[in-house]
């Protein structure tokens, strides 16, 4: 078991200091999926969760704090951002099988740290043949950032798997939290504000907000209740989904995936091709001329010229369909260098 520290596990303030590795001025087009945009003031790997809970122990509660994954659904803007970003897939990367007994029908149960990207996650599932996390393999991010946004596609999303959670806070405090702790709805996560009394943390940041709070907590790992399947019928239906995945989206080009979600009862995507927007370019950034929802790098796209092509995507399709697309991806950052 990788996840051994107990639910309200606090770092001891005699312990020594943090053992990661602090980068500072780090570019961000390393780390971002759109690989465009500026440098990060400071960013940490740590070593271990024991080694995070003492770094943000030693954190000013001023300082900005960013999780960051696979970076899929992330844009710094051009002039960087003085902040703090912590690197989780390079370190909180396990997937361990609890168990897999099928009880009268129950689940088996799988823990996953934040930074596990997705698809693996689908097909650790599918080896041990439990079902309904295929779809998993069709989200390019970490379990983390699944989670913080309850990312899902293909008529699934994240937190209808979930069973429990554990998030960490500026204190260095781990806790285990049930789905029923939060408000969850379509592409949107948020504490309930009765748990914010007992804890003050409020929001799970969204990633359409910039986190300024002193108060947040981020997902540190999650266990998965998944029902026994057929784990070559889940292998088949990953296939499937990868080879549909591979045909309608961009995957050959830099992207971070939807940038806008779905309307209620309507597809941005067809929205935005309605609008005659395919092939639209500014600069190094075009709208994907195979999905109207991707946005994808070309080149030699800035942020600059990432965030003006969303920026008149959005304002054609509230023009023409009186529609206000809600941003997916989060953009944050100075715009001057």
């Amino acid at each position: 078991m990788f996840m051994s520290e107990p639910t309200n596990f606090t770092a001891d303030k005699s312990a020594p200091t943090w053992r990661g590795e602090l980068r500072l001025h780090e570019p961000m087009a390393k780390h971002v999926s759109w690989r465009a945009g500026g440098s990060v003031a400071r960013a940490y790997i740590p070593a271990d969760l024991a080694d995070l809970v003492v770094f943000l122990r030693t954190r000013d509660a001023s300082e900005d704090i960013y999780f960051v994954g696979l970076g899929s659904n992330l844009l710094v803007r051009d002039g960087g951002l003085n902040a703090t970003v912590i690197f989780m897939h390079a370190v909180l990367n396990q997937i361990n099988l609890i168990d897999s007994s099928h009880i009268d029908g129950e689940a088996g149960h799988i823990e996953v740290e934040a930074g596990v990207a997705a698809p693996k996650v689908a097909r650790f599932a599918a080896r041990h043949d439990l079902a309904n996390a295929e779809f998993l393999a069709g989200i390019p991010g970490t379990l983390g950032g699944a989670l913080a946004m309850n990312a899902g596609c293909y008529g699934w999303e994240t937190w209808q798997i979930v069973e429990s959670v554990k998030t960490i806070d500026r204190n260095g405090t781990i806790r285990t939290r049930a789905p029923s702790d939060f408000e969850i709805t379509y592409r949107h996560v948020e504490l309930k504000k009765e748990k914010a009394l007992f804890h003050p943390s409020s929001l799970i940041p969204h990633p359409s907000e910039v986190p300024h709070s002193s108060e947040e907590e981020w997902f540190v790992s999650t266990t998965l209740k998944l029902p026994a399947g057929d784990g070559e019928v889940a292998k088949q239906k990953i296939k499937e989904l990868l080879t549909k995945r591979i045909a309608t989206q961009p995957l050959s080009e830099p992207n971070a995936g939807s940038v806008f979600r779905n309307p209620k009862g309507d597809h941005a995507a067809r929205l935005i091709e309605a609008c005659g927007l395919k092939g639209f370019r500014i600069g190094g950034a075009e709208v994907s001329r195979k999905h109207a929802n991707f946005i994808v790098n070309t080149g030699n796209a800035t942020a600059a010229d990432i965030e003006q092509v969303i920026e008149h995507v959005h304002a054609q399709v509230l023009s023409k369909h009186r529609v206000e697309l809600i941003r997916e991806v989060r953009i944050v950052g100075n715009n001057s260098i």
